[in-house]
């Protein structure tokens, strides 16, 4: 430790933790340069070791921190000044004169049920406790732990279950709009029913944001990231709305300058373009009270987002529309109304008669395929004569009903009973060559990754039948993917194509046509083993 003097200033040096420290008393007295030294060195030794004395800061007023807090709150986040301002007040009111040291559990428990006796909403009171907690700082933080332990860091809020409105609420308003002195109010009604914007990105909308070549409006600053920046095209509702207003203000100003705001600000008629109007709250009030409705400016929105997923638009679609950010929000958004419910589920009335209507000409009268294996191997059944069938004319959307209702191709007859690999497993073929004892299944890993079983005797045989049945062409047996790995057992089988030429398997058609169908689909190439 070391005193220096320069001119008439003391200066002190002295080394701590390898560093050297040189600094200036400010002070021509060589006592209170002495004092300072000790000072400097002690402060640097509780910083070293983290030791720091926040007497004096626990001793202040609520008052002074949550002063300094706003200070710098409105500064960071203008946009959220305002309610920041009433929250504050409202907590400086109840609270200022306490030191941060007296706060606790019960100071904030206290503070929640004076605002309730107020008549507060709990919404409000849980925002304010937000901002009481974060003035506190770290004690806020323990405060909030606390309380959440205990299930009492938030009041229970009422959900505010949006409405959308119908058809004639809506024109009641329009009309009741277009007749109001208010110049704003009816462009600001059709483009939150048409829209969906929000009250805000309303009124701070300006010329430069709408594009009228192209039909199209681009959103500004908005609530959510989301929403900023969105594009929406403006509809055959609302695009004449906005060019009848566009008029109306280049008459009004003379002009339409892009920076200018759609909105301006003006009592009781708009005044200056440079500044957009305040609120519509009041027009809005007299504007559903005119057309005897209830509900809120907000509800507007609500009812866009309704409409859209009613008309079956996209979740992503809307998203981008409405501005949201995520599913859950779009679902408190959506108020499907009963009319849509109900034409939903008669619907599927509807298709359920329409597949049974589709099903009695299918001629199929039940019967098991293993029945009809042993009525084959036993000689019954046989019957060497063609149905013909008479072919009716069928309207196209007649098909169309058929294709959608069954869950197979048209022609294929659906039949219950074991499964028919199960079947073929279980019969005896003894009259055909090359069929055997049904050897081991072995799995075979194919270029997919995926386990596939696969036994040779009993695709054989099934190929086999199939061949006699369907009678396909070489090439149409090369085009389709045949789910054997092995391709020994494909030549096999088109050899014996011409060995079962003459059979007569009439009566397996309905055993083997869905098994037709399932097995040779053109999917793709064969999958090899590796």
């Amino acid at each position: 430790m070391s005193l220096l003097r320069r001119g008439d200033i003391w200066w002190y040096e002295f080394w701590f933790a390898g560093r050297r420290v040189q600094e200036s008393s400010k002070s021509t007295s060589k006592t209170v340069a002495k004092t300072a030294e000790q000072n400097r060195r002690r402060e640097l030794e509780q910083g070293f070791n983290n030791v720091s004395d926040t007497r004096r800061d626990r001793i202040r007023t609520f008052g002074e921190v949550a002063t300094e807090f706003y200070d710098g709150y409105k500064l960071r986040l203008p946009d959220s000044a305002t309610f920041a301002d009433y929250a504050i007040y409202h907590l400086k009111r109840l609270l200022g004169s306490k030191m941060l040291v007296d706060f606790n559990e019960s100071v904030v428990t206290k503070y929640q049920n004076d605002r309730l006796e107020e008549g507060t909403a709990p919404k409000t009171i849980n925002e304010e406790v937000g901002f009481l907690l974060r003035i506190l700082g770290e004690p806020g933080d323990i405060i909030r732990l606390r309380l959440r332990k205990k299930k009492m860091l938030k009041l229970k809020v009422r959900k505010a279950i949006g409405k959308a409105y119908n058809e004639e609420e809506k024109e009641r308003m329009l009309e009741g709009a277009r007749n109001a002195r208010s110049p704003h109010i009816y462009l600001a009604l059709s483009m939150a029913l048409n829209a969906g914007m929000r009250d805000k990105e309303i009124r701070t909308l300006t010329w430069a944001q709408i594009h009228f070549d192209k039909s199209f409006l681009a959103v500004g600053r908005s609530k959510t990231e989301g929403g900023e920046g969105r594009t929406i095209p403006l509809n055959s509702a609302l695009l004449p709305v906005l060019l009848e207003y566009a008029e109306w203000y280049k008459k009004k100003f003379g002009a339409r300058q892009p920076e200018w705001y759609v909105f301006p600000f003006g009592k009781p008629q708009p005044t200056d373009p440079t500044r957009h109007v305040t609120t519509l709250k009041t027009v809005w009030t007299k504007v559903r009270e005119n057309a005897g409705v209830t509900g809120r400016w907000h509800d507007n929105r609500h009812t866009l987002v309704t409409e859209l997923a009613e008309s079956g638009a996209g979740d992503q679609t809307i998203m981008d529309i409405a501005g949201h950010v995520s599913k859950q929000m779009l679902k408190h958004y959506s108020h499907i109304r009963m009319e849509a419910k109900r034409t939903a589920l008669e619907s599927i009335v509807r298709k359920s008669e329409t597949c049974a209507t589709s099903g009695e000409g299918n001629g199929y009268t039940g019967g098991s395929p293993q029945k009809s294996l042993q009525r084959l191997q036993n000689g019954y059944g046989r019957d060497t004569k063609k149905e013909v069938r008479p072919k009716t004319a069928t309207s196209p959307k007649r098909e169309n009903e058929k294709n959608d209702c069954s869950l197979s191709p048209v022609n294929t007859r659906v039949f219950e009973g074991e499964s028919l690999q199960k079947s073929l497993q279980s019969c005896n073929f003894g009259g055909h060559r090359g069929v055997g004892k049904a050897r081991k299944s072995k799995k075979i890993i194919g270029s997919s990754g995926r386990t596939r079983t696969y036994n040779p005797s009993v695709n054989s045989r099934m190929l086999c039948f199939l061949v006699a049945i369907a009678k396909p062409s070489r090439r149409d047996l090369r085009r389709y993917e045949v789910r054997i790995a092995n391709e020994h057992t494909v030549a096999k089988v088109l050899h014996l194509h011409k060995l079962v030429e003459s059979m007569q398997a009439q009566v397996m058609r309905p055993c083997f046509q869905m098994q037709h169908d399932l097995l040779l689909r053109p999917e793709g190439p064969v999958h090899r083993r590796r």
